[in-house]
């Protein structure tokens, strides 16, 4: 690479350097190798299978081993030759200057909106940046500080008032007073890069017509606090990351998530504006991709977020986003997507229950079993998807690493014990609590935003 170039030239420039296939050419290539790898799964795993079918009969043992080891080292293969693939199309124009509006969604954010008003003050965007505050029927003095934030920094600020509860309601009502042609959502926690919103805008000026929104990438802003923030920082870094980099691959990033992406306005007025529903950018994001449109994700477009510091918060949250998922599945069926890419990503969550009940209700007694010498259950997964699992992680890492970090000025903080429990003990934490969502959705129980 020449020296001369800016880090993101090079970047682009070791991109466009590898050898080009086209995005259908990589999604049939990584199935062909994917179902092989579940064909040599099946012939490895007989022994063990055979051999619980004893105890559970063969249905039952087949409904264990496919949960624990064949349906998800398909899919860690799958990941991992996605990944491999993934190329993201270079920046036709680094520097943009279009107008944008942004969209804070606030409920008593008194002690938090400086901040993120404050990063906003100092993105390196050299377009007009219109901010817009909905206070949602707050009881502190969100209003009052975001105005004089707004004059201290020299923002251009608009503050509504919502009285219904709920961000849905407060999105929509920001949503009637855009006037520019992109819309970027920010929750009022959320830490911007000075660089975030430019590489959002530049991104979508960049992509095809058919892109209408690009989901910014979010790590862990708090992840010093407690050691489940550790755990987390680890989830944001290379679990989430690397999903949507696989879905950014095929052109249906399955979440524009609201704490911080871009939508053209139109399209999200085309759909009505945000849903009714808990997951409401999940269901959003649904919306658009039915009706044609594409959805990118933007890796550079970084800001930071307050993750969950208590297990009981972390369980709400992540019940919250399992619910969400459940509802866009009601509301909008894999089958019916128009793209065969986004039917497949989206069907891919069709299964997620069960594989989440599976691994509830087996890994547990399955490495109790593993203690006595019984290797079912543990043998298959050990064997066919941890190490899948660490290859992606790897690919992740030094994509991070070298790619992101480095291109951003930021470095990665060393957090061993977070990634020791990351790897031996998130799985077993999500799975029941992702069932718990599901269950909620199912009972239609009361919705807890927060």
């Amino acid at each position: 690479m020449k020296p001369n170039l800016s880090p993101v030239k090079q970047r682009n420039l070791w991109m466009n350097n590898r050898f080009y296939t086209s995005v259908n050419m990589k999604f049939w290539i990584s199935h062909v190798i994917s179902i092989g790898w579940l064909g040599i799964s099946i012939y490895i795993s007989l022994s063990w299978l055979t051999d619980l079918a004893e105890i559970v009969t063969y249905p039952l043992a087949i409904l264990i081993i496919s949960g624990i080891a064949y349906i998800p080292g398909y899919m860690n293969s799958f990941l991992v030759l996605s990944l491999l693939f993934d190329k993201q199309p270079s920046f036709k124009e680094e520097f943009p200057s279009d107008p944008v509006t942004l969209l804070i969604a606030a409920y008593n954010e008194e002690a938090s909106i400086f901040d993120t008003l404050k990063y906003v003050a100092e993105q390196d965007f050299t377009g007009k940046i219109e901010v817009i505050v909905i206070d949602n029927n707050s009881q502190d003095n969100t209003t009052a500080e975001a105005l004089r934030v707004g004059q201290e920094l020299s923002l251009h600020i608009t503050v509504l008032h919502e009285s219904k509860p709920g961000k849905f309601h407060a999105l929509n009502q920001g949503l009637t007073e855009v006037e520019t042609p992109y819309v970027i959502t920010l929750d009022a926690d959320t830490l911007l890069h000075p660089s975030a919103v430019r590489y959002l805008v530049s991104r979508i000026k960049s992509s095809p017509d058919e892109v209408c929104a690009v989901a910014g990438s979010m790590l862990a802003r708090n992840s010093r606090e407690t050691i489940w923030t550790r755990v987390q920082e680890w989830d944001y870094f290379l679990g989430i990351a690397s999903i949507k980099r696989l879905q950014g691959l095929y052109q249906g990033t399955l979440v524009a998530q609201g704490a911080f992406s871009l939508y053209k306005t139109e399209a999200v007025r085309g759909v009505a504006g945000w849903p009714d529903a808990i997951g409401e950018d999940i269901v959003l994001t649904w919306r658009l991709l039915s009706k044609g449109w594409k959805v990118f994700f933007e890796p550079l477009a970084v800001a930071f977020t307050d993750v969950p510091a208590t297990l009981s918060h972390f369980t709400k949250q992540r019940s919250r986003w399992a619910r969400g998922m459940i509802e866009g599945l009601q509301e909008i069926k894999p089958w019916n997507q128009p793209q065969i890419y986004i039917k497949y990503l989206t069907g891919i969550n069709l299964i997620m229950p069960y594989l989440d009940f599976v691994y509830t209700t087996c890994w547990l007694p399955g490495l109790v079993l593993s203690c006595f010498g019984y290797y079912w259950i543990v043998g298959p997964m050990t064997l066919l998807v941890l190490p899948l699992t660490a290859i992606s992680y790897g690919i992740l890492y030094i994509y991070q690493r070298d790619y992101v970090f480095r291109n951003l000025d930021l470095r990665v903080r060393k957090n061993k014990r977070g990634f020791i429990l990351f790897l031996i003990a998130y799985q077993m934490i999500m799975s029941p609590v992702s069932l718990w969502g599901y269950l909620q959705e199912l009972f239609k129980s009361r919705r807890v935003w927060e």
